[in-house]
């Protein structure tokens, strides 16, 4: 059941979206049943939108079930967009995957997660796929270990409670002790580093990306695999470019936000 919502809320549109959340948490079709079941809705409520999102070509019928289609990556398309975020970070993930020879990612935070936002991969051996709006649990990355460290505590609290929706389960589970001293050490460093947190051969550092007002943005890493990237190599070599990096993002950043109102127009 939703909580109570203001005068202005539209719950149409809101269900609309839960029913193609439910989609992500599978990956595959599924039946009005199932999807029914999965945002406690009733069949026809689901079968009215289901019907909707086919007719606007969000989702296809396939044999009785329902799929999402390509269009769907246009909404979240829509905010890369319209924030530039792909323009901003590319040239600089680019600079840095050609330097280190791995691959980097920009994220920001959505409750307990972080969704990547900007990529730049590279072909080698990875225990876990990544593309542009794919979440992890946000404690168990080093890109949230950053983002995480940003909040303050009130803040922090109130993202940690909110159910990750993400389909993976972290190696590290940590309490809420280990990881506020997780934390404090990212605070101290200005970095995070992460090895076999996430899951089994991943490695990654990251670094925040801030705008005008010094404010953390989202944050950017490099990622490796245990068995090809030792740690030494990932803070000796890496972490500086990774920082300079960052840096750069971050001014780029505040320059966008800085431009005159006529480009915007």
């Amino acid at each position: 059941m939703r909580e109570a919502t203001g005068p202005e809320f539209i719950e149409a549109i809101a269900r609309g979206l839960d029913v193609i959340r439910a989609f992500g948490t599978t990956g595959q079709s599924l039946s009005l049943s199932d999807l029914s079941t999965a945002t406690g809705l009733a069949r026809p409520t689901v079968r009215r939108i289901l019907l909707t999102l086919d007719e606007l070509g969000y989702v296809r019928s396939e044999n009785g079930s329902f799929a999402l289609t390509p269009r769907v990556l246009d909404l979240g398309m829509a905010y890369v967009s319209s924030s530039s975020i792909w323009e901003i970070a590319r040239p600089h993930l680019t600079d840095l995957s050609e330097a280190v020879h791995e691959s980097c990612s920009l994220a920001q935070l959505d409750g307990s997660d972080v969704v990547y936002v900007a990529r730049v991969a590279v072909p080698k051996l990875v225990a876990l796929s990544v593309t542009i709006g794919t979440r992890f649990p946000a404690a168990a990355t080093s890109l949230g270990k950053v983002l995480l460290a940003a909040l303050d505590p009130a803040e922090l609290s109130r993202v940690l409670a909110i159910p990750s929706r993400s389909p993976v389960v972290p190696a590290w589970q940590p309490s809420a002790e280990e990881l506020e001293a997780s934390l404090r050490e990212v605070r101290a460093a200005g970095w995070a580093l992460t090895d076999q947190q996430l899951a089994p051969a991943i490695r990654s550092v990251a670094a925040p990306v801030r705008d005008g007002s010094g404010r953390v943005v989202a944050a950017v890493n490099v990622n490796a695999h245990a068995l090809e990237t030792s740690v030494e190599t990932l803070v000796g070599s890496h972490l500086p470019r990774l920082l300079t990096a960052a840096s750069a993002i971050s001014a780029d950043w505040a320059r966008w936000e800085s431009r005159p109102l006529a480009e915007v127009s």
